[in-house]
């Protein structure tokens, strides 16, 4: 049954955790590494992802003998190398002349957009929520990651050389932070 106070909390919750926003610095990146953004097909994937991971997410998982804290740890890979790209200024994932407009699948769709957080987000709601109710929640996140995806080239005029330089190296710290947060979270020593 559609409620409408599930649907705003977990688009509320979804929201925070994808961080599209706190994310147009990185966008931007591989706008300008790629050429160009593929809006429709990094939405696209990143709905696939995540509405797969709402059904499917641990059935997924146990087939591969893996846990949610592994697909975490993952992800966070991912992103620590992401950010410190955005931090100091260098390619550490180096373009595939083979892999041209990859980047709107990896690493934007995956691990930015429905990553490991996003998904262990997807994971959680379901233990709270109406599955109807986290679906049209992750509809609504993927209007707006839509919207910032297609909108990139107008908000990198808006911001400027030195405003997307600031907001590169605060965001990648932030994604740094992240990085680190979700490692230490889903890492258990004996």
């Amino acid at each position: 049954m559609v409620d409408f106070k599930e649907i705003f909390s977990v688009t509320l919750i979804l929201f925070s955790v994808i961080d599209i926003l706190g994310s147009i610095p990185f966008i931007i990146i591989i706008r300008k590494r790629e050429g160009r953004i593929h809006a429709e097909k990094a939405t696209l994937i990143s709905a696939g992802l995540m509405v797969g991971f709402l059904f499917l997410g641990q059935s997924i998982l146990g087939l591969f003998g893996l846990d949610v804290a592994s697909f975490a740890v993952a992800g966070a890979i991912v992103i620590f190398i992401v950010a410190m790209e955005m931090i100091l200024g260098i390619t550490l994932i180096k373009d595939d002349p083979d892999a041209a407009g990859s980047g709107s699948v990896v690493p934007l769709a995956f691990p930015l957009i429905a990553g490991a957080g996003t998904l262990t987000a997807i994971l959680s709601l379901r233990a709270l929520y109406e599955e109807l109710n986290i679906l049209i929640g992750i509809l609504v996140n993927l209007v707006i990651v839509y919207a910032v995806l297609r909108s990139s080239n107008w908000l990198e005029k808006v911001l400027g050389k030195s405003g997307l330089t600031i907001l590169r190296k605060v965001f990648g710290v932030i994604l740094l932070a992240i990085s680190v947060k979700i490692i230490k979270d889903n890492v258990s020593f004996p």
